[in-house]
């Protein structure tokens, strides 16, 4: 049932937002004329390697102009990049990983190869399932790179950031249903516009969310 959901909600998703991916394409065009999506490997079902898919927010070569983590005020992320991070929108071309099967609609982020093997066996659990675009730790972190502003932000996401994250992970892998999953998305939804409404009344700017885009 959760590969029939995965497949009937990506693929009518990626029908009704076409117009929007055009619109996207030529504005990443039009800043610097570099690729529209950027592709990085991740680690996915049964620890299999699979390519990534984003929108691109940062400026080309962003990996070898800085670290794999995306920080608050990153001068990497480009201005079309900026209004993309804040709401999601370059998330949207994961669509096609859900199409492919490297991704469902819901489950733990895709991290890093270097990242799971630090917490190899956790991933191990959490990775009988395939990775999700939103999850309860992608709730809840949603405005993780606030969190890494520090100088020193890689001891900060793999002591303090990334721990919780799997925790939350693993809690929610062990005890999932379809129900919960449907609930996962439409908080997902909710904490993107409360987030967004907050920004719109003189909050902080959500700048980033998950390991570069």
């Amino acid at each position: 049932m959760q590969r029939m959901f995965d497949v009937v909600v990506s693929t009518v998703g990626l029908l009704l937002l076409l117009p929007l991916f055009a619109i996207l394409a030529v504005l990443i065009k039009i800043e610097d004329g570099g690729p529209v999506f950027f592709g990085q490997l991740r680690v996915g079902r049964h620890m299999r390697n699979f390519i990534l898919w984003k929108f691109r927010t940062m400026v080309p070569d962003a990996g070898s102009k800085g670290s794999q983590i995306t920080t608050a005020g990153d001068k990497r992320v480009t201005r079309v990049g900026v209004l993309l991070r804040r709401f999601k929108l370059d998330e949207l071309a994961q669509l096609l990983n859900v199409i492919r099967g490297d991704l469902s609609i819901v489950g733990a982020r895709p991290e890093l190869p270097r990242y799971v093997e630090m917490f190899r066996e956790e991933y191990r659990e959490i990775l009988l399932n395939r990775p999700g675009i939103t999850d309860p730790a992608s709730i809840q972190f949603r405005n993780e790179a606030e969190l890494l502003q520090s100088a020193d932000w890689e001891r900060i996401y793999v002591e303090r950031i990334l721990p919780a994250k799997l925790k939350l992970s693993l809690k929610y892998a062990r005890q999932r249903t379809f129900f919960s999953d449907i609930a996962i998305v439409m908080r997902t939804l909710g904490a993107l516009w409360m987030n967004n409404s907050r920004d719109s009344l003189g909050g902080e700017e959500y700048s980033g969310q998950k390991p570069v885009a």
